[in-house]
């Protein structure tokens, strides 16, 4: 009779993980099938895109690199290439160096304002961003023109972000961190300040790194911002110089594709290289222990 449970309970557990793998495998083909279908189109000339958008080699210009060439003239690439890197690499700093010292200090200070303050960021990020679309014309491109400036798009960036890395490092301090280690490295004379950049930040290292390619792929990847703030062609982002592919009654599909993945490229590098590093950062503010 224990034998015969036993079988049917590892009968039960293969039957279960068939399915699991199932569905995840279904899952995985949905999410990469629209990745595929670039890759597949972005060496083809537009009538094969247009009318054999599945076949491996298009069958009436045959396997073409000149898209590529063609996209990088036309949107100046490098151009906005490096608009994108300065405002991202900038922008994630910023919000690394704020967003931890602020969660280090209303994590470890019971104050009153310390709270308000952590609430009030917690607040601000049920806000959708729509709401503020029309204020941040208005006021900051009509009343102070500022825009067509790429250090305002970097600290709005920074602004809209630092609320969600500062809970991220908030849970990371009070999990991670032993207050006992602080009260060390003072009486071993550091200052707060010391004992922050030299104790408590080498140890979120994993939080780091989620926080910047977090925030990293936003500021990347975000359109709606940067085309309300910039618009002056010499300070185009990439998603927003991708538009010029776009016609009123017809797309260079070609292009749109090719410039598609040499955006997509250097954050894909970034995401591979710092992986390992998401889960463990995303859960180490999750358990108290």
């Amino acid at each position: 009779m224990y034998e015969l449970e036993n079988a049917k309970a590892a009968r039960h557990r293969k039957i279960v993980n068939v399915i699991m793998w199932v569905v995840l495998l279904v899952l995985f083909i949905a999410f990469i099938f629209p990745f595929i279908i670039a890759l597949l189109n972005v060496f083809k000339a537009n009538a094969d895109i247009n009318r054999f958008p599945l076949a491996l080699v298009g069958p009436r210009k045959g396997f073409i690199l000149s898209n590529f060439p063609t996209a990088m003239t036309k949107m100046h690439f490098w151009r906005v290439f490096g608009n994108s890197a300065i405002i991202t690499v900038t922008s994630t700093v910023l919000t690394l160096l704020f967003a931890g010292m602020c969660a280090f200090v209303v994590t470890r200070n019971d104050w009153v304002a310390c709270r308000l303050i952590f609430a009030l960021m917690i607040a601000s990020m049920v806000i959708p961003f729509q709401v503020l679309m029309i204020p941040i014309v208005s006021i900051y491109g009509g009343t102070l023109n500022l825009l067509n400036h790429r250090l305002t798009l970097i600290l709005m960036h920074t602004g809209f972000s630092v609320s969600m890395a500062t809970f991220m490092y908030s849970g990371a301090i009070k999990t991670n961190i032993p207050l006992e280690l602080e009260e060390a490295a003072l009486i071993d004379g550091c200052t707060r300040w010391q004992t922050y950049w030299k104790v408590v930040y080498p140890l979120l290292g994993p939080t780091t790194a989620t926080v910047a390619i977090i925030d990293a792929m936003a500021f990347w990847n975000d359109y709606l911002l940067p085309s309300l703030i910039l618009t002056k062609q010499n300070l185009y982002t990439i998603p927003i110089a991708t538009q010029m592919f776009y016609g009123a009654y017809a797309s260079d599909m070609g292009c749109i594709l090719a410039a598609l993945i040499l955006a997509m490229l250097p954050i894909l590098i970034l995401y591979l290289v710092m992986q390992k590093y998401i889960v463990e950062g995303v859960t180490s503010g999750a358990v108290k222990g």
